[in-house]
């Protein structure tokens, strides 16, 4: 069966039953025929019930991948990396679960993309100010202090360099190797976004808001912001060897 677009939103989730179902219906409410791809790292909140619900009423629009246990954040996506890749996507987004990344937005990421001005499209908090809502000053300082510290040793051109809300072409994706790919958290989106710069493609930030989740938790931990820390290093170490 064809696929029903081709733009393809991947949504991680872990327990985001009180969120999903909104998701689901703001994003498939988007011009362009949308398509979506849950994957969930077995909620035990019943999460991947309510998606499966939603799949009977759109089954040529919305996906789900379940899988065993909490397997992280970078793994999920490289996940729906492959699935789109192995059909007929050609652009690919990366999109929260908890609604602190507006829907509405997505056109804006896909038409940069679309009309070829760029190949990754960033939903950025911080390209021409600050658009943080309902964050502490200690987690957007620690957020913002990311790009700092990543621009510094990596001359990576982005401002949101832990952005997780963007628009791949299907190009940039069959360029990187994946397999080398194996960060999780912040760091992904680190790797994912140097990656994509060092292997010439462009780039392109659009100013989005960021509205920090009211139902749910938050999976930000300190093992997450350790990871990114010391990939960054990685990352340029690896690209001065010619290692990357």
């Amino acid at each position: 069966m064809p696929d029903a677009s081709s733009t393809l939103v991947i949504i991680p989730t872990y327990n985001e039953a009180q969120n999903i179902e909104a998701v689901l219906e703001a994003v498939l409410q988007q011009p362009g025929r949308l398509s979506v791809l849950v994957i969930d790292d077995g909620s035990p909140d019943g999460t991947a019930e309510l998606v499966t619900a939603r799949q009977a009423r759109h089954p040529e629009r919305i996906h789900l991948i379940q899988r065993e246990g909490k397997l992280g954040l970078g793994t999920a996506y490289l996940r729906g990396f492959q699935f789109a890749l192995q059909r007929s996507y050609t652009y690919i987004c990366e999109m929260d679960a908890d609604l602190s990344h507006d829907p509405e937005d997505l056109p804006r990421l896909v038409g940069p993309v679309r009309s070829g001005s760029a190949d990754l499209a960033i939903g950025s908090r911080y390209v021409g100010g600050v658009r943080v809502i309902n964050w502490p000053l200690t987690r957007l300082m620690l957020s913002y202090g990311a790009g700092v510290y990543t621009r510094l040793i990596t001359g990576l051109p982005v401002q949101d360099v832990t952005a997780g809300f963007k628009c791949f072409h299907r190009r940039v994706l069959e360029r990187i190797d994946l397999d080398r790919v194996r960060s999780n958290g912040y760091a992904f989106q680190v790797e994912m976004h140097y990656r994509t710069w060092r292997a010439g493609f462009d780039i392109v930030e659009v100013p989005v808001v960021f509205t920090e989740r009211t139902e749910g938790q938050s999976k930000m931990s300190k093992a997450i912001v350790r990871e990114a820390a010391w990939k960054v290093w990685e990352l340029r170490l690896r690209a001065l060897s010619g290692k990357l």
